[in-house]
C-alpha cells in the first residue's frame, strides 16, 4: 500500500511518517512512538512475517482507513534489528528528538541511522573474534579498486588490483576479508565474475551511485575527514582506484550513520602481493577458519591456534592466519618473540593473566567515538586501560626486538584513565539518563542535587512513622507512582481519623489516597532535584565521553599493541603445550620438514596415534613428489600438513614438526576434491578443471602446489592424459617449476620419475595379510602398484556380495589387460627387428626414421598410444 500524496488529508503523524519513508524507500522504517518502534503498511507486513510478530492495525483516518501495524519495544530493538539485517533487509531508525511531555504539537523526529548488513555495531550482533567489514569495489582502465572498513573498530584499508590477473586478485582479496556488504559501482552488479563469488560468501550486494566513486569527490571527502591537504601521507596520492573505492565507503558510512566517524583515523593502503596469497579454494580446502563440513570454527586451524584471551587479539590472529608474510625480517621478528615467550613460561602466564582482564578496547573506543557508548562501556574501558601500566612493567623483562617495540608503543593513557576513574561511578546503570552515572565528588552541582534528593527521600521515608503516630492509623502507608507522585494511603475503615490538612488525591476500592502541603512541597523538591540531577549527570556523561573520544587515536594505538602481544603469547602457549618447534624461514627454495604433523588432525586423534612424516621439496631434484596409494591411507592429510606447516611458518607461528626449513613461498594452491556448482551450471569436473586452470595461470616457481586426484571426474584415458600433462607442466622449470605435491590413483604416472627431471615417487605404506590391509600412514619412497580400492570398500561396509563380485570383475579385467599388454609388447618387439634392406637401398626404414625424429618427452600418454598404433600399422605394411 502506498501513502497518499501531500493533499490527501493525512493525519499529522502519518504525514510525518510519509516524509521519512519517501527518503528511505528501500529500508524498513522503525518509527518511534512512545516506548515502541512501530512499522506501518508493507513494512509492517514484512516485519511481522520476518520477526513472527502480531500484525495489528491503526486508524489512519478517512484518507487511509485501517493501516497495518506492528512494533517492537525500543529497549530491546537491537535484537529485532539484527534479525532483520540477517534476513537481508535495511532498517532506518526514526527517533523522537524531544520529550513528548514537553513537545508542543507533533513530536519532532529524525532518522538517526540506517542499519545495513555492513554497518552493524551493536555488540550482540557481532562475533567477538571476527571483523565485520563493509567493502566497495570500482573498476577503471587498469584494473579494480577495493576498500573496506569495520565500523565497530575503525579499521579502514584499500588497495588496487591491476594487470592481467586483476579480477582473480580481487576475488582472492574479497575471499580473505569476507565482507558482509559490498558497494558496487554501477555496472558491476552485472559482472558475474564479481557477483557470483560474493553471493556464495553470503555478502549483501548494494549498487551505489556513481557519484560516490568519482575520484575528485572521493579525494576531497577523504582529505576533509582526515583533516589533511593530500593523501600522500597514507600512500594513496597516486592510487586513483583505491581512493575511489575508499571514498565510496566513507560516503556510505556518513550517509547511513549520520554521526561522527572519529574512530576512523587512518587509511591503510596496502599491496596484496606483499603477502603470501591464498585463493578462495585454498582457504576452503585447508580449512583455515571454516570447516568444510558445516562452515563452523570447529576442526579448523584457527581453532587449534586461538589461545588468545582478548577479542581484539582473536581478530588479529585471524588476520595473520589469512594473510601470512613474505617479509623475512618481519617473520623472524615474530618467531623470536614467540620463542622468548615459549622459554619464559612465568612471563607468558602473567601476561596472559593480565590480558584476560581487558575487554575489547578496540570496539569500546569505536562506540565512544561513534557516540553509542553507555556508562558501563566507559567503566569497562577504564578498567581495561588500568591494566596497561602493569602490562608495561611486565614487558620490561622482554628482550626480543618485537616485544620491546610493542612495549614502547603502549601509551599508558594516564589522563584518560584518571578522567574515567574520577567521573564515572563503579556500578552505573545501563542508560546514561537514569541517574547514578557520575561519581560523588566529581561535580559540585551533582553532589548538591543528589543531597537534596536524598534528604527529601529520607524525610518522606520518615513521614509514614510520624503520620501513624499523629493520626493513630496503624495501617497508614506512604507510597509513590509515576502518575500521582507521592501519597498517603488510608483504608476506608480509618477515614474518620484523617486530619483536616489531608487533601484527597485518589479513590480506590478499599482506600483513599491523600497528600499534605508539606508532602507536596517535599515531592517538588525531590522530583525537581532528581530531574535536574538526571539532566546534569547526562550532560557531564556526554562531556566525559566527548573528551575520551578526542583521544580515540591513542586508545586504538595501545589496543593494537595489546592485540599483538596477545597473539604472540597465544602462539607461544600453543607451541609450548603442543610441542611445536621454531622453523627456519629463508630466501631459499627448499621445504624440508622432519617429523611433520597435521596441526588439526593430531588434536583429534588420541595421544600418540598420529604418525609424523618427513618432506623434502625443492626446485631441483625434488620438484614434484608423486604420491600414490590407497584412499584413507593419509595422502591428503600429508599434503595438507605440508601446506599448513608452510603457512604457519610464514605467519610467524612455531610449527608441528621436529624441525622445519621453509624457503619462502609466494602462493599456496590446493586442488582437493570438488563439487557441482549448480548456480553457474558447472559440473564437478568443470569445477575441478577451472581450479586447475587458475593454478596453472597464476603459480610461479616460488609457489607451493597441492594437487589431489586430478582428472578423476572423466573417462580413464582422458583423466590420465590430463593428469600427465598437468604434472609435466608444473614440473617444467621453463613453465612453472613450482614445488608440488601430486597425489594420484593413476599408477601409470609413476613412469614420470624416469622421464621428467625433478619427479620423485612416494607412496603410502600398507601392510597386507591375505585380504586384510592395515594403513601405516607412513609416506615412503617409491610408487604404489595398487589402489586397494576393493579392500577399502569392504572396510567402508559394502555388502559382501558386492565386494566378492567386484573381486571377480577385477580379476577378469586384470587378465584382459595382461593379454593386451602381451600383444602390445610382442608387436613392439617385432617393430624392433632389423629391416632387410634391398641391395640398392642405403637409408633406414620409414618407421625407424619416424622413431628417431620423435620428441618422446613432449608426448602425452594418449598421443603416445595413438602414435604407437600408427607405427605398428606402418611396420606391418613394410613386412
Amino acid at each position: 500500500m502506498s501513502l497518499p500524496g501531500q493533499d490527501a488529508g493525512l493525519t499529522p503523524m502519518f504525514a510525518q511518517y510519509r516524509e521519512f519513508k519517501q527518503q528511505y524507500p528501500d529500508a524498513l522504517l522503525l518509527f518511534r512512538l512512545g516506548d515502541f518502534y512501530e512499522l506501518f503498511f508493507e513494512d509492517a507486513e514484512v516485519a511481522a512475517r520476518e520477526l513472527d510478530l502480531v500484525l495489528t492495525g491503526r486508524d489512519g483516518g478517512k484518507a487511509l482507513g485501517r493501516v497495518p501495524m506492528c512494533g517492537v519495544p525500543y529497549h530491546s530493538a537491537d535484537a529485532y534489528i539484527a534479525r532483520l539485517i540477517e534476513r537481508g533487509h535495511k532498517v532506518a531508525i526514526c527517533e523522537q528528538m524531544e520529550d513528548p511531555r514537553q513537545a508542543k504539537g507533533l513530536v519532532r523526529r529524525e532518522v538517526i541511522r540506517v542499519v545495513t548488513p555492513g554497518t552493524l555495531v551493536e555488540p550482540r550482533s557481532l562475533e567477538e573474534k571476527e571483523s565485520h567489514f563493509l567493502a566497495a569495489v570500482c573498476q577503471g582502465r587498469t584494473g579494480f579498486g577495493l576498500a573496506y572498513a569495520d565500523l565497530s573498530t575503525g579499521e579502514f584499508a584499500a588497495c588496487e588490483l591491476s594487470g592481467a590477473h586483476g579480477l582473480r586478485q580481487l576475488v582472492e582479496e574479497l575471499g580473505r576479508i569476507e565482507p558482509r556488504e559490498v558497494l558496487l559501482e554501477p555496472g558491476l552488479e552485472r559482472a558475474p565474475g564479481i557477483t557470483a563469488p560474493l553471493e556464495r560468501m553470503g555478502a549483501a550486494l548494494t549498487p551505489y551511485g556513481s557519484g560516490a566513486f568519482r575520484h575528485e569527490a572521493a579525494y576531497r571527502l577523504l582529505c576533509r575527514h582526515f583533516g589533511t591537504h593530500s593523501l600522500r601521507g597514507f600512500g594513496a596520492e597516486d592510487k586513483e582506484l583505491a581512493v575511489r573505492a575508499a571514498g565510496a565507503v566513507l560516503q556510505y558510512l556518513e550517509e547511513t550513520q549520520k554521526t561522527t566517524l572519529g574512530h576512523i583515523t587512518a587509511l591503510n593502503v596496502y599491496y596484496p602481493g606483499s603477502y603470501l596469497v591464498l585463493d578462495p579454494a585454498t582457504r576452503r580446502n585447508l580449512e583455515l577458519t571454516r570447516a568444510l563440513r558445516d562452515g563452523g570454527r570447529r576442526g579448523t586451524l584457527l581453532e587449534v591456534l586461538d589461545r588468545t584471551v582478548t577479542a581484539m587479539g582473536g581478530r588479529l590472529l585471524r588476520a595473520w592466519l589469512e594473510q601470512p608474510l613474505l617479509d623475512l625480517a618481519a617473520i623472524r621478528a615474530r618467531h623470536e618473540a614467540v620463542g622468548e615467550l615459549v622459554q619464559a613460561p612465568l612471563l607468558r602466564g602473567e601476561l596472559r593473566s593480565l590480558l584476560g582482564d581487558m575487554r575489547d578496547v578496540e570496539r569500546l573506543a569505536g562506540r565512544v567515538a561513534y557516540g553509542s557508548a553507555g556508562p558501563r562501556d566507559l567503566v569497562a574501558l577504564g578498567r581495561s586501560l588500568a591494566v596497561l601500566p602493569s602490562l608495561r612493567v611486565l614487558l620490561e623483562e622482554a628482550g626480543s626486538p618485537r616485544l620491546v617495540e610493542l612495549r614502547e608503543r603502549l601509551d599508558l593513557l594516564d589522563d584518560v584513565r584518571d578522567l574515567l576513574g574520577r567521573a564515572i561511578a563503579d556500578d552505573p546503570p545501563v542508560s546514561p539518563t537514569e541517574g547514578g552515572v557520575i561519581r560523588d565528588g566529581f561535580d559540585e552541582e551533582v553532589d548538591r542535587l543528589r543531597a537534596a534528593a536524598r534528604d527529601g527521600k529520607s524525610w518522606i521515608a520518615a513521614l509514614e512513622a510520624r503520620e501513624r503516630e499523629r493520626t493513630g492509623i496503624k495501617s497508614l502507608k506512604v507510597g509513590y507512582n509515576k502518575v500521582f507522585g507521592y501519597y498517603i494511603e488510608v483504608t476506608r475503615a480509618n477515614l474518620a481519623a484523617v486530619p483536616d490538612d489531608y487533601q484527597r488525591r485518589q479513590t480506590l476500592a478499599g482506600a483513599e489516597r491523600f497528600v499534605t502541603p508539606d508532602l507536596k512541597a517535599m515531592e517538588e523538591q525531590v522530583l525537581g532535584a532528581e530531574e535536574r540531577l538526571a539532566a546534569r549527570e547526562y550532560e557531564l556523561f556526554a562531556e566525559v565521553r566527548r573528551q575520551v573520544a578526542a583521544q580515540v587515536g591513542r586508545i586504538q594505538a595501545s589496543a593494537r599493541a595489546v592485540a599483538e602481544i596477545d597473539v604472540l603469547a597465544a602462539l607461544a602457549e600453543v607451541a609450548a603445550v603442543y610441542g611445536y618447534t621454531r622453523p627456519v624461514v629463508d630466501h631459499g627454495e627448499v621445504i624440508e620438514i622432519q617429523g611433520g604433523r597435521h596441526p588439526v588432525l593430531e588434536r583429534v586423534l588420541p595421544e600418540g596415534r598420529f604418525v609424523p612424516n618427513d618432506c623434502l621439496l625443492d626446485t631441483g631434484e625434488n620438484r614434484l613428489l608423486l604420491i600414490t596409494g590407497p584412499n584413507m591411507g593419509g595422502k591428503s592429510t600429508y599434503m595438507r600438513q605440508v601446506a599448513l606447516i608452510t603457512l604457519m611458518a610464514q605467519m610467524g607461528s612455531f610449527v608441528p614438526a621436529q624441525a622445519a626449513r621453509i624457503g619462502l613461498v609466494d602462493r599456496i594452491f590446493t586442488r582437493v576434491g570438488a563439487s557441482d556448482d549448480l548456480a553457474t551450471g558447472q559440473s564437478t569436473f568443470m569445477v575441478e578443471m577451472s581450479e586447475v586452470a587458475a593454478i596453472l595461470h597464476a603459480a610461479t616457481r616460488r609457489s607451493l602446489i597441492v594437487l589431489d586426484e586430478i582428472g578423476r571426474g572423466t573417462a580413464t584415458f582422458d583423466g590420465l592424459s590430463i593428469a600427465w600433462a598437468v604434472a609435466e607442466y608444473v614440473a617444467d622449470p621453463t613453465r612453472i617449476g613450482a614445488r608440488t605435491l601430486f597425489a594420484t590413483h593413476y599408477h601409470e604416472l609413476c613412469e614420470l620419475e624416469g622421464l621428467l627431471p625433478g619427479v620423485k615417487n612416494y607412496s603410502v605404506a600398507v601392510r597386507e595379510k591375505g585380504d586384510e590391509i592395515t594403513f601405516l600412514y607412513q609416506i615412503v619412497r617409491g610408487g604404489a602398484d595398487r589402489s586397494y580400492g576393493i579392500q577399502v570398500a569392504r572396510l567402508a561396509g559394502l555388502p559382501r556380495a558386492v565386494v566378492d563380485r567386484a573381486r571377480e570383475i577385477l580379476a577378469t579385467l586384470e587378465q584382459q589387460e595382461g593379454q593386451r599388454r602381451a600383444r602390445r609388447e610382442a608387436a613392439a618387439a617385432r617393430a624392433r627387428q632389423p629391416v632387410q634392406l634391398s641391395f640398392f637401398e642405403s637409408r633406414p626404414h620409414p618407421v625407424v626414421e619416424e622413431l628417431l625424429a620423435l620428441n618422446v618427452m613432449a608426448l602425452t600418454p594418449l598421443e603416445a598410444l595413438n602414435l604407437l598404433h600408427s607405427l605398428q600399422e606402418k611396420a606391418k605394411e613394410g613386412r
